[in-house]
């Protein structure tokens, strides 16, 4: 991730371009869970960030409860981000019978 001009820019992997593709997560939807998202370490040199109930309630607060529930499809959405530079690696959905383990 890097700043131009004012903007932060992320920077996807290959890897990560191909999963948000495939995968149907919109751009703009990593740029939240890097704003808003909770963050959990996953051990390996990388970020785990996903939409927790407070994130959540931080967004609707910030940007608005109508706004969030326009991207509600996309509230099961994390990724994970290289700690050495700030990249993202990958991103994914995470469903019914998934969570993030909290330590």
């Amino acid at each position: 991730m890097f700043h131009k001009g004012g903007i932060m820019i992320l920077k996807f992997s290959k890897h990560a371009e191909v999963r948000a593709q495939q995968r149907g997560v919109p751009y703009q939807i990593a740029d939240l869970l890097i704003q808003y998202g909770a963050e959990q370490h996953d051990g390996h040199g990388g970020v785990i960030r996903y939409f927790s109930s407070e994130s959540i309630r931080e967004m609707q607060s910030e940007i608005g409860q109508t706004t969030v529930k326009k991207i509600s499809e996309h509230l099961r959405t994390y990724l994970v981000e290289a700690c050495s530079d700030g990249a993202v690696i990958t991103v994914g959905k995470l469903y019914t019978n998934k969570h993030i383990w909290r330590h």
